[in-house]
């Protein structure tokens, strides 16, 4: 591009940020240095962007939108900025159009146990409007305080609890989304039950903002349990935490929440960081499990708990147990599994994958994988932990991004992907495909199910202005 040719485009790219001025506000559009003060999330590449527009409701996010396509700008949404596959990512050229101010509505219907929410709002600010009638959304992550509703839809999150109650594609009932033409297509339906026609909200749950921008949905929420138990469980194999996972679904009072599995190289880095010890129980056992139980009353749910640990013991006679005995003690449990940031602050920008395995092959899968990482370099000890309930293993390398070629990252997919797709499995639970993952998709999915994709993305966005360069571009 000459030098002429990029005056004339930046020429042009002024006159369309003059327009947005006059639709959203001068305040909430952001250029240059007023960029640098704003959170990148988990990549300085998510600011990119020549500008980011600040819109407030669903009809300046449309007027947004009918300007970019009448300037010719491509569009990336952005909501919380957490995801790890550079679904947010953008470059010079483009404008970044976030929900950060779409953060304001949350209704809660308590009789129906719905919720309508803008795009913006947290899922922690969701949990916390529904607790109030004691509700829940029925999903939960650790990165709470900052992923945002119109993310997770977008992104198909999961989460701890999806072998109960689903993942997002699961929780939603009805969306509001800007489509890449700037129509608005609203259909915040509040019902479970719902046969007119073709169920378009598909189309956009986990299209990671490359068909439309979510800016409102309508969600299912679930009763709060009066009361939780939760135990950690050191265990002898994968095997065991299946086993106990089936003890924890079977319990006669109450019900499972959460059954979480942290191998032992992930267990030692959070337990070391937090100082966390208990007496009898073993440091350094192969597999271990926070298993959570929710019902009407604390002491009944230890008491199912213990009885679990019993009939282990009886099969696994070295396992270790400690039962929270308060919220405090619980929440030191917790910790231990969420704390993921932990890795990254010992390797930064560490390659973390995020694959579904069938339960029958768990055990085999990790095992394989282990020892074939170790002989691409022996110095390879992933951090492994996941949603054992569903079979969603989260694996981290124990190396900087920096540190790796692409020829050792490529030889290390080939061994994580190898068969998942034959086996019944994906090797993208729950982070999506964004700009990372786009050539694993091409490699691993159905030819016939790509071709749709893209007669999709076509027929949706002809002019690849949403979020170019993700998912299949």
């Amino acid at each position: 591009m000459t030098n002429r040719t990029m005056a004339v485009a930046t020429d042009a790219f002024d006159v369309f940020l003059e327009d947005l001025t006059q639709t959203i506000g001068g305040a909430n559009l952001k250029r240059g240095d007023a960029i640098t003060n704003l959170d990148y999330g988990v990549t300085p590449a998510n600011f990119g962007a020549t500008a980011i527009a600040l819109p407030s409701t669903t009809q300046e996010v449309a007027a947004v939108v009918r300007s970019a396509v009448a300037h010719g700008i491509s569009i990336v949404p952005q909501g919380g900025r957490t995801g790890l596959v550079g679904g947010s990512t953008s470059s010079p050229g483009q404008i970044v159009i976030s929900t950060a101010r779409l953060n304001h509505a949350v209704e809660v219907y308590p009789s129906e146990r719905v919720a309508v929410v803008e795009a913006g709002v947290t899922l922690q600010a969701l949990q916390t409007a529904a607790l109030e009638h004691h509700l829940e959304p029925g999903i939960d992550l650790p990165s709470r305080g900052s992923a945002t509703i119109g993310g997770m839809v977008s992104t198909n999150a999961g989460g701890i609890s999806a072998f109960r109650y689903g993942v997002m594609r699961h929780r939603v009932l009805g969306l509001e989304v800007v489509l890449p033409d700037g129509s608005i297509y609203s259909d915040l339906t509040r019902v479970v039950k719902n046969a007119a026609g073709y169920d378009l909200k598909h189309l956009f749950i986990g299209a990671e903002g490359t068909l439309g921008i979510v800016t409102k949905t309508a969600i299912k929420l679930e009763p709060v349990p009066a009361a939780t138990a939760t135990v950690l469980l050191g265990l002898p194999s994968v095997e065991a935490a299946l086993d106990a996972t089936r003890l924890g679904l079977s319990v006669q009072y109450g019900h499972m929440r959460a059954a979480e599995a942290i191998w032992n190289s992930f267990f030692s880095l959070t337990a070391g960081e937090h100082a966390w010890s208990a007496a009898d129980f073993a440091p350094d056992c192969p597999v271990n499990l926070l298993l959570s139980l929710g019902g009407g009353e604390e002491e009944q749910l230890q008491l199912e708990l213990g009885r679990i640990y019993e009939e282990l013991a009886e099969k696994y006679p070295d396992i270790s147990a400690i039962i929270a005995t308060s919220q405090a003690q619980e929440a030191e449990l917790w910790r231990l599994r969420e704390d993921t940031d932990l890795i990254y602050r010992k390797y930064p920008s560490a390659p973390s994958f995020d694959v579904s395995v069938p339960l029958s092959e768990v055990e085999r899968y990790v095992a394989r994988c282990i020892a074939q990482l170790r002989s691409i370099d022996p110095a390879f000890d992933p951090y492994v932990f996941g949603h054992i309930a569903d079979g969603n293993l989260h694996i981290v390398l124990n190396a900087a991004g920096e540190d790796l070629t692409p020829e050792k990252i490529a030889a290390v997919e080939a061994v994580l992907y190898r068969d998942l797709t034959q086996s019944g499995g994906s090797f993208s639970a729950e982070h999506g495909i964004g700009s990372k993952r786009i050539h694993a998709l091409r490699e691993t999915s159905d030819p016939v199910k790509f071709a749709l994709m893209t007669q999709i993305k076509a027929a949706i966005d002809s002019q690849h202005r949403f979020n170019p360069g993700k998912v299949i571009d």
